[in-house]
């Protein structure tokens, strides 16, 4: 798998959200931004496993994503960051990036990886990201493909 394919991939899946009218669309990245435009997504840190299978037949990735959403009021940015970790309905990460795993029998995130699982969410607080402040958390999404390509 290419680390950095897979990057983009997830993000794609997560542009896919409908935030509730009013809102605005997720800004959705591969790469931790250098600024944020929120409400936003990112695909952070990456954690590799190799050889979970003989011949080099199955990596596993963790990576850590963050949801990221503005200061102005604390209350319906909560409301915000809580309609993207939701299992279901429209703004729901998980259902989005789940949905990259294709129809059964195939692959996922369009042929990149074998698998995808969005498996929890951590560390819902204050995030301090350049110089400002937001609220948001941290989910960690599991790959798993062949380690040889």
């Amino acid at each position: 798998m290419q680390i950095s394919q897979v990057r983009e991939a997830i993000a794609g899946a997560a542009r896919s959200v409908v935030l509730p009218s009013g809102i605005g669309k997720l800004t959705c990245t591969g790469y931790v931004p250098d600024a944020v435009v929120a409400p936003c997504f990112f695909v952070g840190e990456v954690e590799v496993t190799y050889d979970r299978a003989m011949a080099r037949r199955l990596d596993e990735l963790l990576f850590t994503c963050r949801v990221l959403a503005g200061r102005a009021d604390d209350r319906s940015s909560q409301r915000i960051v809580d309609a993207l970790l939701s299992g279901a309905g429209p703004a729901s990460l998980k259902a989005a990036i789940e949905r990259a795993r294709g129809e059964p029998g195939e692959m996922a995130l369009g042929g990149l990886a074998d698998d995808l699982h969005l498996q929890r969410v951590q560390g819902y607080r204050w995030f301090e990201h350049g110089s400002a402040t937001y609220v948001g958390a941290e989910l960690v999404v599991r790959v798993i493909g062949d380690g040889s390509t």
